[in-house]
């Protein structure tokens, strides 16, 4: 098989405020892997989650390295280009796994969740993200989202750094603008880390109070933050989910007792198959699921869709924020994302990139 990847950059309408800072432009690449025929898609790029930092070039330069060790292979013999794989970051492993995946269902014809067996008729409304910002904005970004897509679900970023006033009035600010709107919305918070286990603990019956349906990842990333989750969890009413603290099948063991869901997302985890398998320990271990994003097109999306029977909680919602999607083949009616019938990821370019 022969590999190549091409860099393009993505910007997104609104930039994103949460507690690490503020993204606009995203640096991104399109893996393409091509044999007997067929070209298999796959998307990567920079991922900084403050802990873990991955740059376009540097995921680039490795995909440049392994290109020809990979030749000798199929895309098909998974087993033996493993060792291979093994050896690249989260987000150079991703491309490469979704350009493999996607070749894979091209090639049988069928897309990946008929393959897995899974049901897409089973999928759930997708939240919408609300970054940190004033009151006035966040107000604007709510009613933005709801003349584009009428959500269900919002995920409200909070974690500011003008402290737990400012992330009171945001809460307050916003279930007073749903209260006009013509349908129940769950208010999910997403802290990024941005509170002590102090905070953590004062605000988390607050927002059960407020009617929030679930905290995501309240305390800072660290080796023993599952004791701090475990100090924290008798005081929160609501679920409690990890992101940043979960990147492999170890972290999610080491969590699992402590909380009551994980944020996957494909880019952590080195691609479909690494996310397919944790989100199946997860269900064993009695954990409910997130499917999220970062600033990802509608190709990465896509490919995360393939797990969306599986999910608890969609949050797919990156590429309905971004002014040029070069990628087409994504369902969606309103706030319910579906992947689409087309075979493997079901994904197509849809127009020349912005290299």
């Amino acid at each position: 098989m022969q590999g190549c990847c091409r860099p393009f950059q993505i910007e997104r309408v609104v930039p994103l405020t949460i507690s690490r800072g503020q993204t606009h432009c995203l640096e991104r690449l399109l893996v393409e892997i091509r044999h007997g025929g067929i070209t298999g898609l796959g998307e990567t790029g920079h991922v900084d989650t403050g802990h873990h930092h991955y740059t376009r070039q540097a995921v680039a330069a490795e995909l440049a390295r392994l290109w020809p060790q990979l030749e000798p292979y199929a895309p098909d013999q998974w087993q033996q280009c493993g060792p291979l794989l093994a050896t690249l970051s989260p987000p150079a492993r991703c491309g490469v796994d979704l350009a493999l995946q996607d070749w894979w269902g091209k090639a049988l014809g069928r897309p990946l969740w008929r393959l897995w067996g899974l049901d897409r008729q089973r999928c759930g409304a997708t939240s919408v993200t609300v970054g940190l910002g004033s009151v006035v904005a966040v107000r604007q970004r709510l009613r933005q989202w709801f003349n584009q897509v009428q959500p269900s679900r919002i995920k409200l970023k909070l974690g500011s750094p003008q402290g737990l006033d400012h992330d009171r009035r945001l809460v307050q600010a916003t279930v007073q603008e749903l209260e006009s709107w013509p349908r129940p919305v769950d208010v999910q918070i997403d802290a990024n880390g941005g509170w002590d286990l102090n905070q953590a603990m004062a605000m988390a019956p607050w927002l059960a109070d407020q009617g929030a349906v679930l905290l995501e990842q309240p305390l800072p990333v660290a080796s023993n933050d599952h004791e701090g989750y475990a100090a924290l969890r008798p005081h929160c009413p609501i679920p409690l989910v990890v992101d940043e603290s979960c990147w492999t099948l170890q972290d999610l063991i080491r969590l699992a007792p402590h909380v009551d869901g994980v944020n996957l997302k494909l880019l952590k985890h080195g691609g479909l198959g690494q996310t397919l398998l944790m989100a199946r320990v997860a269900q064993q271990l009695g954990l409910r699921l997130m499917l999220g994003c970062y600033g990802d097109t509608s190709l990465l999306n896509g490919a995360a869709a393939q797990l969306l029977p599986l999910v608890q909680w969609p949050d797919l919602d990156s590429h309905l924020n971004l002014r040029h999607d070069p990628f087409l083949g994504l369902e969606r009616i309103q706030d319910v994302i579906r992947p689409g019938t087309a075979p493997g990821l079901g994904i197509q370019l849809a127009k020349p990139l912005q290299c």
